[in-house]
């Protein structure tokens, strides 16, 4: 079975129904699920349907621009030559995938083609974004989804310079975990920057989850001691903790992670569980350059990449990882509460390619027809 068509059988409805915005809830087919109207393998099915759409509805920008550019590409150079290879080259690092990433890529795929003797470019299209998926997947021993503790308090600390989306990101996080039945708490040890700590409130008020503050300019942490006891006392399942992202003071701010770090270990030894930086996709090469950066002043063990939606380059998602060696854990696809969704290669890979995906199959069914005339 072709990588494409592999995508397509995880990915698209099995019936001839359009997928639409208007399907029925999750709720409902909770529902439906408890009232034994479907099984769990095809409530399963479903669900991994409306993962599918998020990611396509999410990387729509840069999914027409990638593919626009690659279709361009493959129509003006019909044959694999060095020329074709350095245009490649341009189109994948203005999609901001990274100059190491796109040479890694590249070579990858001048092999494949010596290999597999593949001359027309056409034929090396899936295979393009066959080895975007190995690149990604490499480095398997990075673990892709947070350390959660079965029968202890999970304590996640997030960090991130201020109008990335932090604070929206740990309220739709707490909202993720809310839905999944878990009690969660948030900590305010942003208390540096002004307005910090009421917009965390706003955010806790609106997901339903109880907000451990201090008065502004106070201890960050003192903060995050009375957070990780009081989380302890009333049996949180998960504990958030905002940051300050002072990050033009490296020095102060390293020391400050730091403290924090001891103080909660005094409570939960083994905690934090996770250290997530949040980066605004849209910022390309400097969001790079910021992870970079905090990668120098604490243990960065995820990435919460937000506003995807609003940026033609996702390509920074492999930069992220081939590069830096930081994992993506999630990526914010819209504005809704659920639009923080846990990474996956392949999700990823289906929305930026969905359409090359449908084309793939459609050109496979038109050659089956003619075979079968034939």
């Amino acid at each position: 079975m072709s990588f494409l068509k592999r995508l397509k059988d995880k990915f698209q409805p099995k019936t001839d129904q359009p997928q639409t915005e208007e399907q029925e809830s999750l709720e409902s087919q909770s529902e439906a699920l408890d009232d034994g109207l479907i099984s769990i393998e095809e409530f399963e099915e479903w669900e991994q349907e409306q993962i599918g759409y998020k990611f396509k509805a999410g990387l729509e920008k840069s999914r027409e621009k990638f593919q626009n550019e690659i279709n361009e590409l493959m129509a003006r150079y019909r044959t694999v030559d060095e020329d074709f290879f350095e245009a490649l080259e341009e189109v994948l690092i203005s999609a901001d995938v990274g100059f190491n990433t796109v040479m890694e890529l590249t070579d990858e795929l001048r092999q494949e083609a010596r290999v597999k003797n593949i001359t027309e470019t056409a034929d090396l299209r899936e295979t393009i974004v066959e080895k975007m998926v190995e690149i990604y997947e490499r480095n398997d021993d990075l673990p892709e989804t947070v350390n959660m503790q079965e029968d202890e308090l999970t304590v996640i600390l997030v960090v991130g310079v201020n109008g990335v989306g932090k604070t929206t990101s740990i309220g739709k996080l707490a909202h993720k975990y809310r839905q999944e039945g878990k009690s969660v708490m948030l900590a305010a040890g942003d208390t540096f920057r002004a307005g910090a700590i009421n917009q965390l409130q706003i955010w806790g008020d609106r997901v339903g989850v109880d907000v451990i503050r201090q008065a502004e300019g106070s201890d960050p942490a003192a903060v995050m001691f009375d957070a990780v006891n009081a989380a302890k006392k009333r049996n949180a399942d998960v504990l958030i903790c905002d940051t300050a992202g002072r990050l033009q003071n490296k020095g102060n701010l390293m020391n400050e992670l730091s403290k924090i770090k001891k103080v909660i270990q005094k409570v939960v030894p083994s905690a934090p569980h996770e250290s997530l930086l949040v980066l605004d996709a849209t910022t390309g090469q400097n969001a790079l350059s910021q992870a970079k950066a905090f990668k120098e002043v604490t243990d960065v063990s995820g990435i919460i990449l937000t506003k995807l939606d609003g940026t033609a380059k996702g390509g920074i998602v492999l930069a992220i990882k081939n590069e830096l060696g930081i994992p993506v854990k999630f990526v914010g696809l819209g504005e809704q509460l659920d639009d923080l969704q846990e990474f996956s290669a392949e999700n990823y890979v289906y929305g930026l390619f969905a359409d090359m995906v449908s084309e793939a199959e459609e050109e496979a069914d038109t050659n089956g027809e003619d075979d079968r005339s034939d």
